[in-house]
């Protein structure tokens, strides 16, 4: 397993098997958006061995303005000596987690991708399937990585912006089909119904309904043809480049992405704003129901 660059997921016996290697940076993605202190205080009781934390707000995150949603992408040169004191350069292998479906570690998967560093995976089941294989935490005060280099540019490719969707709404290409919007939240808040974190209920029009719950399997990433299925059903024909993810967010919109990328549709792209930031200005239209 030595060297071998991973791009999507990782088991955690094999990352087990990796524990202690050169150029290789664990690093703790677990968060509750309704509990933003609980996943560092989480980490400092007990982590995988070696992991440094990612905060989603903080750190894989810029601060939200009046304008933006509310996980704005971090801003490039921070993120950028973030990671670097996270012990991650050029040829560092990446492994993030959370504590099982995946979701925040997702964004941090995405994040590195965006900087074009494409040797990042994540662990398959996060820190419930460590546990589970019954496999060592580290307690105690976390150790210090030795910082790295990292340099990376923003693939600017790989993001959809409000004015594009705006323009796609309007235009009509959405509602007939000619690109699709994928949200990933939950059928519910999609459809209007039990919204409880944004204070406007409801989809983007023309927007289809692919929650990101659908790509797990007890907890774990459903197979590659599986998934390869779900979202030929929802491309419709259409190539994956065409696929624009998005969630209330822009996090769980890369559990999608990271989805199609696993079942080998690559080349969707990642509307950062999201839900949240479409619904900033009140004259977007809204949609309710499925």
């Amino acid at each position: 397993m030595a060297g071998h660059m991973l791009d999507t997921l990782i088991s955690a016996q094999q990352l087990a098997q990796r524990l202690g290697e050169a150029d290789l940076a664990i690093v703790d993605c677990r968060f509750e958006l309704g509990q933003p202190h609980w996943g560092a205080q989480a980490y400092a009781a007990a982590r995988i061995p070696g992991a440094v934390y990612a905060h989603l707000d903080r750190d894989l995150s810029a601060a939200p303005s009046s304008a933006s949603g509310r996980h704005p992408l971090p801003e490039p040169q921070r993120f950028a000596r973030c990671l670097e004191r996270w012990g991650i350069g050029a040829r560092t292998q990446v492994i993030a987690y959370d504590q099982g479906p995946g979701a925040y570690a997702a964004r941090l998967w995405w994040l590195l991708r965006w900087l074009g560093h494409p040797r990042v995976a994540v662990l398959d089941g996060g820190l419930a399937a460590w546990e589970a294989c019954g496999l060592p935490l580290e307690r105690g005060a976390p150790g210090t990585p030795a910082p790295q280099r990292f340099l990376g540019t923003p693939d600017l490719r790989l993001l959809a912006e409000t004015t594009e969707i705006e323009r796609l709404v309007a235009t009509g290409h959405l509602q007939r089909g000619e690109a699709v919007l994928i949200d990933a939240r939950g059928a519910d808040r999609f459809a209007g119904e039990n919204e409880t974190i944004d204070p406007v209920a409801g989809h983007i029009p023309g927007a289809l309904s692919l929650p990101f719950s659908g790509n797990l399997e007890q907890g774990r990433f459903r197979p590659p043809h599986i998934l390869r299925q779900r979202f030929l059903a929802a491309l419709a024909a259409r190539a994956p480049e065409s696929a624009i993810c998005m969630c209330g967010s822009g996090v769980t919109a890369c559990h999608n992405l990271l989805a199609l990328h696993i079942s080998g549709l690559t080349g969707a792209r990642l509307y950062a704003g999201s839900w949240s930031e479409w619904i900033r200005d009140p004259r977007r239209p809204v949609a309710r129901g499925a």
